[in-house]
């Protein structure tokens, strides 16, 4: 049974605009009818997928937010170059999600495998762990893929559990995502290996993909998903002072990698069962106990806590909210714990539901977009002179369609393309074209600018 037909009973279909709250109004809904698309290996061409990107409906009430989604970006996906069979598929889900968010003052509550959130375009976020963990009996690897079951069954806690980012980096595509029998997600900051300041994967040479936002240093990170507490996930930078004073700065991650050479103790200190020895095929940071967490110094606000986030003020929450971050470290690689974890800072409540049991009213957003994502400063263009592709860069998360057009100085359009919500990227190819000055608009529904570029071969 579709999705449509489970729902619409439910549903009492409204045009507010001001939905109450960036919980309901922030997700990129896919309204131009955007579909995925996909590599394979040996094919620097994506092929069309027929599953549409994006979040495709939001509903809400005065307590939930209710996320329809495919679970597939509009940037492309894959190959995943370590012999995942997967693909991303289409995953037909409804994620409900908590409007109102409460701190868990117990025991914090631990992340688990599987969904632990959900980005703006309707994509899963995973934690730290790829689901493989060393076997003391066999002194081994077991789990995942590949590998013997662990002592206890699948979800048996392990002393020394893999780090999905530093051992399946080889399997992840461009956009630093990878499947799960289908289930496409992101364990990390969702912006594309080749724009990292040190890039540590050549995927994207192969096999080009932007991801889901830009890091841009010189503003506030948008804010880019949820976490199943409720609580809201933003990127790298934000204002260095949690009542919004001071300067944007990356926001850091409490973690760091433990002075060790042999694995027996946990990052409490206290003796656990022995792991491999820190080595060449084992370093530090392959296993999630290979961490341990420092306590900011009082007044060092841009440093999260153990659950890697920090009540602060945010565009979108100007009165204040707990969020979570994408970590990174001064090159914009991907820090321990990533986004959320190890534990939540709130009450888990969020959940993948079958259908909608209560009144709700579907978000419309507002025909002129949300809001414009080029002002001059956030678009960069390279190369200029273009030789074979010119590629149009949008700093921040791209709310609505941006159109690319190129054309002579007659003003006879020569190439056009657009960037789509939920990516970043555009590319012309300029390789029959004729040496010479050119003019290329971009263009939002709010915004435009031209700019001069030069074909040279």
């Amino acid at each position: 049974m579709k999705i449509r037909n489970i729902l619409l009973p439910l549903v009492f279909l409204s045009t507010l605009v001001n939905a109450q709250g960036p919980e309901v109004n922030a997700w990129l809904l896919n309204t131009t009818g955007a579909t995925a698309s996909h590599y394979v290996i040996g094919n620097s061409v994506a092929i069309q997928d027929p599953d549409s990107a994006n979040v495709q409906r939001v509903y809400y009430s005065a307590n939930w937010v209710y996320v329809c989604t495919k679970g597939l970006p509009a940037y492309p996906t894959g190959p995943f170059l370590d012999g995942n069979p997967s693909l991303a598929t289409n995953q037909n889900a409804i994620f409900k999600i908590s409007r109102l968010p409460v701190q868990n003052t117990g025991t914090p509550t631990n992340t688990s495998g599987g969904n632990i959130g959900i980005f703006v375009n309707g994509v899963a976020l995973f934690d730290y762990r790829d689901g493989v963990a060393w076997n003391p009996s066999t002194n081994s690897l077991c789990g995942g893929p590949g590998n013997p079951p662990c002592p206890g069954g699948m979800g048996a806690t392990m002393d020394w559990n893999r780090d999905a980012i530093r051992a399946e980096r080889a399997g992840f595509h461009c956009s630093k995502g990878h499947p799960a029998m289908g289930n496409y997600h992101h364990h990390q900051n969702p912006s594309a290996f080749k724009l990292d300041l040190s890039v540590i994967s050549t995927i994207c040479n192969l096999y080009d993909a932007d991801g889901l936002y830009s890091i841009d240093s010189t503003q506030h990170s948008p804010l880019i998903g949820y976490a199943y507490d409720g609580f809201p996930i933003y990127g790298a930078y934000a204002w260095e002072g949690t009542t919004g004073a001071g300067p944007v700065v990356r926001i850091k991650s409490g973690y760091r990698l433990r002075n060790i050479t042999v694995r027996n103790t946990s990052p409490t200190g206290a003796s656990v069962t022995s792991g491999p020895n820190v080595s060449a095929q084992y370093p530090l940071g392959y296993f999630r106990e290979d961490y341990e967490y420092i306590a900011p110094q009082p007044g060092q606000t841009d440093v999260l806590d153990i659950h890697n986030g920090r009540f602060c003020f945010t565009p979108e929450y100007p009165n204040g909210t707990y969020a979570y971050f994408c970590t990174v470290d001064s090159n914009w690689n991907s820090a321990y714990p990533y986004v959320v974890g190890p534990s939540f800072y709130g009450t888990r409540t969020a959940s993948k539901v079958t259908s909608i049991t209560e009144p709700v009213t579907q978000y419309i957003p507002a025909t002129t977009g949300l809001t414009s994502a080029t002002p001059q400063a956030d678009v960069v263009v390279f190369p200029n002179p273009g030789h074979d592709y010119i590629a149009v860069q949008l700093k921040g998360l791209v709310h609505e369609s941006t159109e690319i057009a190129l054309y002579d100085l007659s003003g006879k359009l020569q190439r056009s393309s657009q960037v789509l919500p939920g990516s970043t990227v555009a590319f012309l190819d300029v390789r029959t074209l004729y040496s010479g000055t050119y003019l290329l608009r971009i263009m939002t529904n709010e915004d435009q600018q031209v700019r001069m570029i030069q074909v040279m071969h």
